[in-house]
C-alpha cells in the first residue's frame, strides 16, 4: 500500500541564489539605469539597418541606364549600389540604328579598379587601352541589329566609396554616345 501523506514522501526545497548573484542587481536591475534604454536603442538601430538592407539601400538590385543617338542606342543593366564581395553581371545592350563599322565599348577605370573580372561574353574581337579606359572592340554591327555583352564582376572588399562607371560607345575612334554612371560601394 502506498503512503500518500507528507510523512511518506521526501520533501525537496529550492536552492538559494548563487553567492555571485544579488537579487537587487540581477533581478531588479538596480544600478543599471542605462542598460535597458541602451539595449533598446541598439536593437532599434540594428532593426533599422536590417530594414535598410531589405529596401536595397546597400545595393545589388540592378538599374537600367540608357542613352540614344541617331546612330545607335545603349542600355547598361548593372547595380549602382554594391556591397564588398558581391558577385554580379553587368549587361550592355547595343542597338545599331545605322551601320557601326568598328564598334567599341569604352569603360571608365571604375569598372575594373577594385574589382575582379571573372569573365566576359561574348569575347570581344579586341581589347585595348584608351587613355586609362578599357576598350572592347566588337567589329561591325549592321543597322537594325543588336549586340548584348556581359561582364561578370566581383567587388573586392577594399573597394569602398563612389566610383565613376561611365560607358562610351564608339565607332572606331569616334564617340557615338556616352552614359554617365556612378557606383557606390558599401563595406
Amino acid at each position: 500500500m502506498q503512503d500518500d501523506s507528507l510523512h511518506g514522501r521526501m520533501a525537496f526545497s529550492m536552492p538559494g541564489a548563487p553567492d555571485s548573484l544579488t537579487l537587487k542587481r540581477h533581478r531588479d536591475l538596480q544600478g543599471r539605469d542605462l542598460y535597458i534604454p541602451g539595449r533598446r536603442v541598439f536593437l532599434t538601430l540594428l532593426f533599422a539597418f536590417l530594414l535598410a538592407g531589405l529596401a536595397n539601400v546597400f545595393g545589388q538590385v540592378p538599374d537600367t541606364t540608357s542613352a540614344s543617338a541617331p546612330a545607335a542606342s545603349l542600355q547598361v543593366y548593372a547595380p549602382t549600389h554594391l556591397r564588398s564581395g558581391l558577385v554580379y553581371a553587368a549587361r550592355f545592350h547595343i542597338t545599331a540604328r545605322q551601320d557601326i563599322k568598328d564598334a567599341y565599348l569604352v569603360l571608365d577605370p571604375g569598372w575594373a579598379e577594385g574589382y575582379t573580372v571573372n569573365g566576359v561574353a561574348p569575347q570581344p574581337v579586341t581589347e585595348a587601352d584608351r587613355n586609362g579606359r578599357i576598350a572592347y572592340g566588337f567589329g561591325h554591327i549592321p543597322a537594325g541589329r543588336s549586340l548584348i555583352f556581359f561582364i561578370s564582376l566581383q567587388v573586392n572588399p577594399t573597394n569602398v566609396g563612389r566610383h565613376s562607371q561611365n560607358v562610351e560607345l564608339d565607332d572606331g575612334e569616334t564617340p557615338i554616345l556616352t552614359i554617365h554612371r556612378t557606383a557606390t560601394i558599401f563595406p
